[in-house]
């Protein structure tokens, strides 16, 4: 059975347990956790993957339209909210649906079936492009940009943020994802963490210096955590150098 990976964030006591209670009890669903304020969300929801945000829109600090902006890609948003003011401005937000409190089971059932078709469906469109190569879409700023995985030379990571070095453009993509969640999309076959805080496309290497891979000016180390399974492809890819003869 597909498990879909939940939030739930609502600054609502009340409302915070009944939607938790909704999704415990719907066998598909699984409650990462649950916040009382969006601020207080992001980290995870950034660097876990998870795929479906259950979220209040009026609330102090940051309010759910401006929280759906940061949210990645990967994971999509319902919102369930007393104001029906917002029903246009959320769906604007990317929303996958739009619920009035006091939510019934039905229809939280109801957007949790939407959910889990979504996720279905793009769980398979990630399973054939990490296949075939092809490419990754990826939010930066407000937009969202399609890149060719044979275009990537390496990813940074910073934190929550990635940066996205291009053979095609000489300033990277930023991205508000962590490392980790883009690394699982990419090819495993073309891709290898090399270091805590970088992947690259091993079909981009040109030379390797004294374990530093050379990209331009930039010179990506090989940590030790990683330093065995990059000495393992190179060792795979190393054409021997044959014998003197006397």
């Amino acid at each position: 059975m597909t498990k879909i990976r939940c939030c739930v964030v609502d600054d609502e006591p009340l409302a915070l347990e009944l939607i938790a209670g909704y999704v415990k009890q719907t066998p598909f669903l699984q409650l990462v956790n649950t916040f009382a304020s969006a601020s207080q969300a992001i980290k995870t929801i950034i660097s876990d993957e998870i795929d479906i945000v259950f979220l209040d829109i009026q609330m102090a600090e940051l309010n759910g339209i401006e929280f759906a902006k940061v949210v990645p890609p990967t994971c999509r948003i319902i919102f369930i909210t007393a104001f029906e003011k917002y029903a246009l401005e959320g769906f604007r937000a990317n929303a996958l649906d739009y619920l009035m409190k006091p939510v019934s089971y039905n229809e939280f059932l109801t957007a949790a079936n939407k959910a889990l078709k979504w996720v279905e469906l793009n769980r398979r469109n990630a399973h054939s492009s990490a296949s075939t190569g092809d490419y990754i879409i990826i939010k930066s700023e407000y937009k969202m940009i399609q890149i060719e995985v044979k275009d990537i030379l390496y990813i940074e990571g910073l934190k929550d943020y990635v940066k996205i070095y291009l053979e095609s453009q000489p300033q990277p993509i930023l991205s508000l994802v962590s490392l980790k969640v883009l690394e699982n999309k990419l090819p495993e076959s073309v891709f290898l963490r090399v270091h805590r805080s970088f992947v690259v496309n091993t079909t981009k290497i040109r030379l390797i210096d004294r374990n530093r891979i050379v990209f331009g000016k930039q010179y990506i180390p090989v940590s030790e955590t990683y330093k065995a399974q990059f000495a393992d492809y190179v060792a795979r890819h190393s054409v021997a150098t044959a014998p003197r003869e006397e």
